[in-house]
């Protein structure tokens, strides 16, 4: 079974809730198993500022999925919680959104999947939540730890704790 890290994040309706209910998606089937969570971040948004903070945590789960058919399960799972693709904006609001960060170690680069994702070492509302669950991990790419691409941002937008973890839900 792979290791595999997400970022989930909401801006729209009750985020904490759209959150919990990704989160519980994905244990709901054999092939996927959450094995940890970092807290729960409110943060600034990333790319267009005008809009609702978002609501952020990273996962870490096992699973047999393939990151082709994970990618697909994420985009089912955003779909099921309301995220519309044919009026979704870039870095526009959007009740649940779900990013593959890292798959094993492996590097994706297709049309449509790049892992890691393309964007992660320079969002802090990424690396602070992964810094929960692992710090010394190093980037497949970048061949820095979570530690280092934090330490390297050159621009760091607001994160606030948010609530207790929610390891297990």
């Amino acid at each position: 079974m792979a290791i595999v890290y997400l970022c989930l994040g909401s801006n729209t309706g009750d985020r904490f809730q759209l959150i919990n209910q990704a989160v519980n998606l994905f244990n709901l089937s054999d092939d996927t198993k959450i094995i940890r969570t970092s807290a729960i971040y409110e943060t600034e948004p990333w790319g267009e500022k005008n809009q609702n903070w978002f609501l952020n945590i990273a996962v870490e789960l096992k699973t047999k999925l393939s990151p082709v058919d994970l990618l697909l399960r994420c985009q089912k799972i955003e779909e099921l919680l309301g995220l519309d693709r044919t009026k979704k904006k870039h870095w526009g609001e959007r009740p649940i959104d779900i990013d593959i960060l890292f798959y094993d170690n492996e590097i994706i680069e297709k049309d449509f999947l790049i892992v890691p994702h393309p964007y992660l070492h320079k969002r802090a509302f990424v690396l602070v939540p992964l810094l929960e669950l692992i710090p010394d991990f190093k980037h497949p790419k970048l061949e820095k730890t979570i530690t280092e691409l934090y330490d390297e941002l050159e621009e760091v937008e607001d994160v606030y704790l948010f609530g207790t973890k929610i390891n297990e839900l």
